[in-house]
C-alpha cells in the first residue's frame, strides 16, 4: 500500500499510539496488546490519507477515543479494539464482514452499533441523529460497551469542536447537553458527564462560560486558604483515629454553577456550595463500610455544626447509577457552608468512572449489576415499541435519564425506584401493564388518593383497579415515565388516523369562519407558532384536544403588516401567488449567520413564544421552511431540544441594530416597602427610558413589596440599563427578567 502520510504525521500518530500503549499498562494482557496492535495497524491503513476538520490525520480520533475508553472508563482489550475500529465501516471501503473475519463476532457487533446511519431520514419527521441514536441503543441490548465507547467518541469530538463551523458547534453542543451528558450521569460516569456539560456550555454560551471561568480563577487563592483552614482539624482527628484516608477539594463545575444561577435565579456570589471537600478512606476489615462512613461523619460534625436538612445517605439506598456516599453540609470558617462527601476508595472509583465500566457481562450478579440490568430492560422495552418515530423515541429515552429518583414501596414491602414527580398511574405501569390500564386510584399509606396523585419518597402504594377502566388520553398530561406514556399511546395507536382527520377538519372549519383557505403557508405559520415539526403533528395535537384552536385568529395576525400581508391574509389557496411569495425570499444559507433585520420588509423570521427573545439576546434560528426561521434564545430548553433532535435545521443568528420596534418583556422586582418606591420605579421606566408599560402590578405585605411588570423594550442593552437603574433605588433588593411573557 502506498504510504499517504508525511513523516511529521507518522511521528504524531506514533506518539498518540505510544500514549495508548502506556495507558494500557497493567490493565491489558500481552495477548490483548497484540490484538490492539493489529487493530491499530488495520485502522491506520484504512484511514490513511484522510484528514479531520482540524487538519490532523483521521486516525488520531480513534486513538484518542481508545485512550479515553481505557483511562477514563476502564474498558479492556475488546472495548479498546472496538474504539480503534469504530469509524472504519462508516468512512472506508471495509465492510462489517471484514471486521468480523479479522476480529470476531463480538467486536463486529459493537462496531455495527457504533456505525452511523446513512444520510437518509427513516421517515419524514425523523432527524438523522435521532435515528442514529435509536440504532445505537438497539445494540446496547447485546453489549453495553456500545454506549460507553459512544460517550468516549462524543467526549473527544467535544474536546476538538473548535475546528467545526458555528452552526455545527451549536447543534453538537445542544445534542450533547440534551442526551449524552444525562446518559453519562445515568451510567455513573461523573467525570465525563461534567466535562461534557462544561464543553457544551462553552460553545452554546461562550460569554457566560468565560465569565464564570474568570470568577472561579479570580477566587482560587481565597478558596485555597479556606480549604486549608477547614481541613486542618479534620486531618488531625482522622489521623488520631488511625484512619487511612485522603482529603481533596472538589470545585463545582462551571455548568453546575450556571444551572444553579438559572434555576434558582441567583447571582454567582449567591451560589454558596461552590466547593466540596471529599474524604476518601481505606476501610478496616471486619467492620461494615457504612458504619465506618458514619463514624467519620460523627467526627466531622463534632468539629463543625451540620445543616440539619442537608445530610444525604446514599449508602443505605444508593442512587440508581450505583453512586454511594455520605453527604453533609456544615458551617465552616468565615460563615461559609461547605459540603463534605465521605466515601471509601471502592465507592470513589464507582462514583468517578461508573459501575457500568465494571459490568461483567452476565458473569457477576451483584446488586449494582442488577440495577443496570433493570435500567437496560426498560430501554429494551422502549426499543421494542414500533409505534414511535425516532423523535418520539428520543423524548421517551430522555425521560428515562432522570437524575432525581424517589423510592416507594409495594404493599408487601418491595422497594421500587421511580423518577421524581411520578404519579399513581406511573407506578401502576411500572409494576404491570394490566395494572396501569385498569388503574382507578390508590391507597397511599392507607389513605385513598386519585390516579394523578404525585408520589413522595417512602410512600407505600396499593393500586386500586376496575375491569371497566381503560387508558385515557388525559393521562398523558400528568404521566412522567416513558413506559407509562408509551403504553397509553399504544392503546390509542389505532385511533391516530382518526385524530389527524378530526384535527384537520377542526382547523379547516375554524379557518372557514374567517374566510381563509388552508394553504401550505397558512398551515406552516400555525405549525411554527406552536413549535411543531409538521402539519400532521398539528392535526394530531388538535384532534386529541391538546391545542386550543381558538387562538388561530391571533396566530394569523402576528405576521407584521408589510408588503407580504396580502399574501398571508388574502391570497390563501392561490398557487400562483404562493409561488410569488416563495420568490420574494432567497434560500437561507445555513453556513452563514442569519442577520435579523428590524425592517419588516426584509424580515422572514418570528420570535419563539417559549422564551421571547429580544434584540441583543444570544439566539439561534430553527428553519421551519425554506424561507422562514423561528428565533430562540440559546438558553431556551425548547431550543436545546430542537438542536439535539433537528440539528440540521439549526442556524446561527445575529441581530442588526434595533431602535424602532419594541418587544414585550417581563421583569419582576422585590424589596422593602416604603412610601414613594412605586412612583420612583414607574418614573424611571416611563420618563427616563421612554419605555411603554403594558401591565404593572405591585403587591406589599409585612414590609416587603413585589412587582410584576410587562414592558415594551427596544433591545437587551436598554433592558440591562433599566435593570441597573432600578437596582439603585433605595429599598429594591432584586430585579430579574422573566422569559415567560
Amino acid at each position: 500500500m502506498v504510504n499517504l502520510q508525511t513523516k511529521a504525521e507518522q511521528r504524531l500518530i506514533s506518539d498518540y499510539y505510544e500514549e495508548l500503549v502506556k495507558a494500557c499498562e497493567h490493565k491489558v494482557s500481552e495477548e490483548g496488546m497484540q490484538r490492539i496492535h493489529k487493530a491499530f495497524e488495520f485502522a491506520n491503513n484504512a484511514h490513511a490519507g484522510v484528514k479531520r476538520k482540524s487538519g490532523e490525520p483521521y486516525i488520531i480520533h480513534p486513538l484518542a477515543v481508545a485512550k479515553i475508553v481505557v483511562e477514563e472508563i476502564g474498558l479492556s482489550a475488546t472495548g479498546i479494539i472496538s474504539a480503534l475500529l469504530h469509524d472504519v465501516v462508516e468512512d472506508t471501503d471495509y465492510t462489517l464482514e471484514d471486521i468480523r473475519s479479522m476480529f470476531g463476532e463480538r467486536i463486529a457487533l459493537i462496531v455495527d452499533g457504533l456505525t452511523k446511519l446513512n444520510e437518509e431520514f427513516t421517515s419524514q419527521t425523523d432527524s438523522k441523529q435521532a435515528s442514529n441514536f435509536r440504532k445505537m441503543l438497539m445494540t446496547l441490548s447485546d453489549d453495553v460497551r456500545v454506549i460507553l465507547i459512544k460517550l468516549a467518541d462524543r467526549l473527544h469530538n467535544m474536546r476538538t469542536l473548535d475546528s467545526m463551523p458555528p452552526h455545527k458547534q451549536l447543534k453538537i453542543a445542544a445534542e450533547t447537553l440534551y442526551i449524552f451528558a444525562p446518559l453519562a450521569h445515568r451510567l455513573g460516569l461523573y467525570a465525563i458527564k461534567t466535562e461534557l456539560e462544561d464543553l457544551s456550555l462553552k460553545y452554546k454560551d461562550p460569554e457566560i462560560y468565560n465569565q464564570i471561568h474568570f470568577r472561579l480563577h479570580n477566587q482560587s487563592e481565597k478558596r485555597t486558604y479556606l480549604v486549608t483552614e477547614f481541613i486542618k482539624p479534620i486531618l488531625e482527628n482522622l489521623k488520631a483515629e488511625g484512619i487511612d484516608f485522603t482529603i481533596t477539594e472538589r470545585l463545582k463545575s462551571i455548568y453546575s454553577i450556571y444551572n444553579k444561577m438559572q434555576t434558582k435565579g441567583v447571582s454567582f456570589d449567591e451560589v454558596y456550595d461552590l466547593m466540596a471537600i471529599r474524604v476518601v478512606f481505606n476501610p478496616k476489615k471486619g467492620i461494615s463500610e457504612k458504619r465506618q462512613c458514619f463514624d467519620i461523619l460523627s467526627l466531622i460534625t463534632d468539629i463543625y455544626k451540620p445543616k440539619p436538612d442537608r445530610i444525604r445517605d446514599w449508602i443505605t439506598t444508593p442512587k440508581v447509577n450505583g453512586y454511594e456516599a455520605l453527604h453533609v453540609t456544615v458551617m465552616g470558617p468565615q460563615g461559609k457552608w461547605v459540603e463534605v462527601q465521605i466515601r471509601t476508595y471502592r465507592m470513589d472509583e464507582i462514583a468517578e468512572r461508573g459501575f457500568a465500566a465494571h459490568y461483567k457481562y452476565k458473569e457477576n450478579n451483584s446488586s449494582l449489576e442488577n440495577e443496570l440490568d433493570k435500567w437496560l430492560d426498560k430501554i429494551r422495552e422502549l426499543l421494542r415499541n414500533p409505534e414511535s418515530d425516532a423523535l418520539e423515541f428520543l423524548d421517551e429515552f430522555k425521560m428515562n435519564l432522570f437524575s432525581s429518583e424517589i423510592v416507594v414501596f409495594t404493599p408487601k414491602g418491595k422497594m421500587i425506584s421511580m423518577p421524581k414527580n411520578s404519579t399513581v398511574v406511573d407506578f401502576a405501569y411500572e409494576i404491570h401493564t394490566e395494572l396501569g390500564d385498569h388503574c382507578i386510584g390508590a391507597k397511599i399509606n392507607h389513605k385513598l388518593v386519585p390516579i394523578s396523585h404525585t408520589l413522595q419518597s417512602g410512600d407505600q402504594v396499593e393500586i386500586l383497579t376496575s375491569k371497566t377502566q381503560n387508558p385515557q388520553l388525559d393521562w398523558l398530561k400528568f404521566l412522567v415515565t416513558a413506559k407509562a406514556k408509551t403504553k397509553v399511546k399504544q392503546s390509542f395507536k389505532l385511533d391516530k388516523r382518526k385524530h389527524i382527520d378530526q384535527g384537520r377538519q377542526l382547523i379547516e372549519d375554524k379557518l372557514k369562519e374567517y374566510n381563509i383557505l388552508p394553504s401550505s403557508n397558512t398551515l406552516k405559520k400555525i405549525t411554527a407558532y406552536y413549535n411543531l415539526s409538521n402539519k400532521e403533528q398539528l392535526y394530531a395535537q388538535v384532534g386529541m384536544g391538546f391545542l386550543n384552536i381558538n387562538q388561530i385568529e391571533d396566530v394569523l395576525k402576528t405576521r407584521r403588516k408589510n408588503k407580504l400581508v396580502k399574501y398571508w391574509r388574502l391570497s390563501f389557496g392561490n398557487k400562483n401567488e404562493e409561488e410569488e411569495l416563495e420568490k420574494l425570499f432567497s434560500k437561507i444559507d445555513k453556513k452563514q449567520p442569519y442577520l435579523l433585520q428590524e425592517d419588516p420588509e426584509y424580515s422572514n423570521y418570528s420570535l419563539a413564544r417559549c422564551c421571547n427573545p429580544i434584540p441583543g439576546d444570544d439566539v439561534a434560528g430553527c428553519l421551519s421552511g425554506p424561507d422562514h426561521v423561528i428565533i430562540h434564545k440559546r438558553t431556551c430548553p425548547e431550543a436545546i431540544k430542537l438542536m439535539s433532535q433537528q440539528g440540521d435545521q439549526i442556524i446561527t443568528a445575529e441581530w442588526t441594530r434595533f431602535k424602532k420596534l419594541s418587544y414585550l418583556s417581563r421583569i419582576k422586582l422585590s424589596g422593602f416597602d416604603r412610601v414613594g418606591v412605586v412612583n420612583e420605579v414607574t418614573t424611571i421606566i416611563s420618563k427616563q427610558h421612554n419605555i411603554n408599560m403594558r401591565t404593572v402590578r405591585f403587591d406589599a405585605h409585612d414590609g416587603i413589596f413585589e412587582g410584576d411588570m410587562y414592558l415594551y423594550i427596544h433591545n437587551l442593552q436598554d433592558l440591562s440599563e433599566l435593570i441597573s437603574r432600578l437596582l439603585k433605588i433605595k429599598g429594591i433588593d432584586k430585579v430579574e427578567r422573566i422569559e415567560q411573557v
